[in-house]
Formats: structure tokens, C-alpha cells, sequence
């Protein structure tokens, strides 16, 4: 299957019940795969929003009476969602968020690129919030933490934005779906479904009680120190002897362990570090790496934006080094090969078996 199309199917999987999107390239393959397939599950619901200003909204209503809620788009498109996104942070509304990235700023390229990074994991719109990121590099991940996606909002009931590319969303691989939903799914507690035998409940963003709106960040930030000990995901390849090591994230990471496997054929020593969480980013690892690996390389589609996440987590130690190709330029893992070579050889690193 296109890597939009397994993100349909894993989230109908998933027990996904509302999905509210608007057609943009090039994620408009998953909107596609919702509109034929959802119905197929009792009682659930496809919109095709006038906007994604009124998407993200339907999301944030469906979500508020528990149901598990979905919509999707692409760079452009998800700057018009930042608003609703703070509005489900601030109200702990569990939401999934696809975003088939695509080359900026402006309405940009229609091209593969890993520009959105800040804007994600950053939490993007206005507030003390975060989301949860999610970083696949193939479809039979993106189908994966599709359906990790949809169990992490409700646990935390928090909004979780799956972070992937316009390359991963038009390429085709073999999927293998290892999971379905239950039949009958867990009704939140925290669901408006009628106060019958209990006080009534108003779900609202707004407050003029700035003690009230406090306490509400700090305990958003608590669960936030929560999500970062017990869900951080981090992907080794071949770094137990490395003395560079490349970091990467998503399809960018795909195309350095192409080159890192021909340096290695090469006697390069030469491994790769894959952050799949970007939110919570595992700088505990790669702290870990850059105290036994001679540098790091960072390779990202953009102009340096996890680079700056590296460098916090190194926090000065250890020589970082950087090579991105931003616009929607998607490199060849020859040229990476040629980048890491270059950077091994000046460091005067030693080749082995």
C-alpha cells in the first residue's frame, strides 16, 4: 500500500470513529482511503471540512463527547490547525494529527521534506503545551504508530501528531496490520455523554482565573515529565563500534542507512541514530552515543532543526557536524555516503574490517 492509505487502514484498525479533513497535496490519498473505508465500522463518520480551521474544530468536538477523533494534512495545512491543536491541549483532548510534509515555507513545494520540524515539536501554536511526535521512516511504521498514535492520546489524553513526508505518504511497501481495535471501545470517563446522576460538565479553553489557568499548566507539565520518562522510542543501527554516527529522523533516515551500509562496505565505521519519538526527543541516548562515537553527523531535509535538539542534549560535549538539503530536495544515499566520507576521513577516523 501508499503510505497515506496504510495510515487510513491502521486507524480504522484502531478503532478510529471520526475523521475530519480537507484535500491538500500530498496527503490527499489518506482522505481518500477514510472517505471509501471508513463506514465500514458501525457509527463512525467522515467529513469533508470547508477548511482545516473547521477540521481541526470537528476533531476537538468529536473528541469532547469520546469519541477517537482524526484528521490530516500537509505543512501549510496544519499552520491553519495550530489554533485548534492549542484549544485540545488546553482541554486534554485526546487527537490524532497526520502530517505528510512538504517543502516551505509557504505554501512551498508539493515535494518530500522535513521542514515542520519546530513547528511540531515545538507544539506550534500559542501556550505552554506539547504534543506527542511520532517519527516513522517506512509504511509498515507509519501503519505501526498509527495505531500507538490513537492509544497514546487517549492515555494521556493529549494530541499526538505523526510527522511524516510526502515521500513516505506516495511510497508503496508490503504492510502488515498487527493489530484491530475491540469491538466496543473504552468510554472515557472524562466524556461528555449527559449528566444523568452527576454534576454537569463544560468543556472551554477560556478562563479569567490566572491561579485556575496555573494550575492547569502545571499539570499538563507533569503529565509531560511522565511522557517523557516512560514513552520515548529511539531506533541503533550499527553503532556499538562506531566512531561516526549519523542522526536522522523519518525518511531522512531511510536514506542514511542506504549510505551507512555502503561505508561500511567501504571499512567505514559508521552507525545510525534514529530518534521515533522527535517529542520527547531521547537525549538521554544520544548522550550516551556521543560519549563513545568520535562525532555525530546530522542529516535532516531542512536547514538544521533537530540540530539544535542534538546540541541541547550534548549540552557541549562532543564535535556535532550537519549536512540538510531543505526546499523538498530529497538526497541520494550516494551523496550522504560522499558527506559522511568526507567528514570521516578529515577527522582522521580509523577504517576497520
Amino acid at each position: 500500500m501508499d503510505g497515506n492509505s496504510a495510515v487510513g487502514e491502521a486507524a480504522i484498525r484502531a478503532g478510529c470513529q471520526c475523521y475530519f479533513g480537507y484535500p491538500i497535496t500530498p496527503q490527499n490519498e489518506l482522505t481518500e482511503y477514510m472517505a471509501t473505508h471508513l463506514s465500514r465500522r458501525k457509527g463512525c463518520s467522515f467529513i469533508q471540512a470547508e477548511s482545516e480551521i473547521s477540521a481541526i474544530n470537528m476533531v476537538f468536538g468529536a473528541s469532547a463527547v469520546g469519541a477517537r477523533s482524526m484528521t490530516s494534512s500537509s505543512s501549510p495545512g496544519m499552520s491553519l490547525k495550530q489554533e485548534g491543536i492549542s484549544y485540545l491541549a488546553s482541554c486534554e483532548l485526546p487527537a490524532v494529527i497526520v502530517n505528510m510534509s512538504r517543502g516551505g515555507p509557504g505554501l512551498g513545494t508539493i515535494s518530500a521534506a522535513q521542514s515542520d520540524y519546530f513547528q511540531s515539536t515545538r507544539g506550534g501554536g500559542h501556550g505552554d503545551y506539547r504534543t506527542i511526535v511520532l517519527a516513522p521512516s517506512s509504511v509498515q511504521e507509519l501503519a505501526d504508530l498509527t495505531h500507538r498514535a490513537f492509544d497514546l492520546a487517549d492515555k494521556y489524553r493529549i494530541p499526538v501528531i505523526i510527522l511524516g513526508d510526502g515521500m513516505l505518504g506516495q511510497m508503496q511497501e508490503p504492510v502488515d496490520f498487527r493489530h484491530e481495535a475491540p469491538a466496543e471501545l473504552p468510554v472515557r470517563s472524562d466524556a461528555l455523554r449527559g449528566a444523568r446522576g452527576r454534576p454537569s460538565k463544560i468543556v472551554r479553553t477560556c478562563t479569567s482565573n490566572t491561579s485556575e489557568m496555573e494550575e492547569l499548566n502545571w499539570s499538563l507539565y507533569r503529565r509531560y515529565q511522565l511522557i517523557e520518562k516512560k514513552e520515548t522510542a529511539f531506533e541503533t543501527f550499527l553503532v556499538d563500534d562506531a566512531e561516526l554516527i549519523v542522526v536522522a529522523f523519518g525518511i531522512a533516515a531511510r536514506i542514511a542507512k542506504g549510505a551507512i551500509k555502503s561505508a561500511r562496505a567501504n571499512g567505514l565505521k559508521v552507525g545510525l541514530a534514529r530518534p521515533i519519538t522527535l517529542w520527547p526527543f531521547p537525549s538521554g541516548r544520544i548522550k550516551e552515543l556521543a560519549a563513545t562515537a568520535k562525532c555525530l553527523l546530522v542529516f535532516e531535509m531542512n536547514m538544521g532543526q533537530m540540530l539544535e535538539d542534538v546540541q541541547l542534549a550534548l549540552q557541549g560535549q562532543g564535535e556535532v557536524f550537519f549536512y540538510g538539503r531543505p526546499g523538498g530536495v530529497i538526497p541520494t544515499p550516494s551523496e550522504v555516503l560522499r558527506v559522511i566520507s568526507r567528514h570521516y576521513y578529515q577527522r582522521g577516523l580509523k577504517k576497520g574490517k
